[in-house]
C-alpha cells in the first residue's frame, strides 16, 4: 500500500509535472549524441529529481517523527486532509498573493539562473545536477507527496515515499525527453482536471487516517500502549525481582540460613 500509493501520486501527477518541467526535460542537452547516451542521461536527469525529492521526504519525515512522538499524529493528518479538501472545492481561499507571487517568480529566476549554463553543458554530471534543481521548483503534488512523507512519522519513510514518488513521474518525464511532447494538449488538459479529484480524495483518505475508525488500511486504530503485568505468583519477574532471586539475595545475606 506504502509503495504503490507512492507510484500511482508520481505517475498520476507526471502529467502535470509535463506541463511545469515539460520545458526543461525537452531542452536537456542531449540531442547530439546517440540513443544509449540519450537513455542514460534521461535516467541521470531523473535519479537526480527523485534525489532531490527524497531529501525533502526526510526533512519533513522529521517534521512527522516529531508529531508522532507528541501523540498529535492523528490531528495532523486530518487538518492536513481538510486542507487539502478545502483547496479544491474553494480554490479561490489558496489564489496566490501579490507577494507571494513575487516571492516565487524571483524563486524560480535564481533557479532559473543557476540552469542555464547547465543546460548549455554537455556533461552527464550537468544532466544529474539539472534534475536535482528541477526538483526544487514549485510544485502543488510535491507538497501533497510531502504531506504523505509527514504521515509517515518517520525520517527513512518519508525519504523512502518522496523517492518512490519521484520514481512514479519518472517514465513519463523521460517520454518526453527522448520523445519530445508526446502528449496532445486535449489530453493533458483532461488529465490536469482529473489531479483536483485525485488530491481531494487523498485528503479524504488523510481525514479518514486520522479518525482512527478501525477500517484495516484506510482508517486504522489508534495505537495502545501495552504494559506487561509486572507481577506473578509463579515467580516470574516483578518489580522487586523473581522468588528465585529473592531466595539467592538471602542466602547471600545470611550464608549459614537453609
Amino acid at each position: 500500500m506504502f509503495i504503490t500509493s507512492a507510484l500511482l501520486l508520481g505517475l498520476i501527477g507526471s502529467f502535470h509535472c509535463v506541463g511545469m518541467c515539460g520545458p526543461i526535460a525537452v531542452a536537456l542537452p542531449i540531442n547530439n549524441k546517440n540513443w544509449t547516451h540519450r537513455f542514460l542521461g534521461t535516467i541521470l536527469y531523473n535519479l537526480g529529481r527523485a534525489i532531490t525529492y527524497a531529501i525533502m521526504g526526510a526533512v519533513f519525515g522529521v517534521l512527522g517523527e516529531g508529531i508522532h512522538l507528541g501523540g498529535f499524529q492523528s490531528w495532523v493528518s486530518i487538518a492536513m486532509g481538510i486542507l487539502m479538501i478545502l483547496s479544491v472545492v474553494f480554490p479561490i481561499l489558496f489564489r496566490k498573493t501579490a507577494f507571494l507571487d513575487r516571492y516565487i517568480y524571483g524563486y524560480v529566476s535564481k533557479l532559473k539562473v543557476l540552469l542555464g549554463p547547465l543546460l548549455r553543458s554537455r556533461s552527464s554530471g550537468s544532466l544529474f545536477i539539472i534534475g536535482l534543481l528541477n526538483g526544487l521548483l514549485p510544485c502543488g503534488l510535491v507538497y501533497v507527496a510531502m504531506a504523505f512523507a509527514i504521515a509517515t512519522g518517520d525520517v527513512a519513510s518519508g525519504a523512502l515515499y518522496m523517492f518512490l514518488f519521484g520514481i512514479g513521474t519518472a517514465p513519463l518525464m523521460a517520454a518526453v525527453t527522448l520523445l519530445g511532447n508526446v502528449i496532445s494538449a486535449s489530453f493533458k488538459s483532461k488529465i490536469n482536471r482529473l489531479i483536483p479529484l485525485v488530491i481531494f480524495v487523498i485528503g479524504v483518505l488523510f481525514v479518514l487516517r486520522g479518525l482512527n475508525l478501525g477500517i484495516p488500511y484506510i482508517s486504522p486504530p489508534a495505537k495502545k500502549l501495552n504494559i506487561p503485568a509486572e507481577t506473578d505468583t509463579t515467580g516470574s519477574r516483578g518489580c522487586c525481582g523473581s522468588s528465585k532471586e529473592m531466595s539467592s539475595s538471602t542466602l547471600q545475606i545470611y550464608p549459614n540460613r537453609k
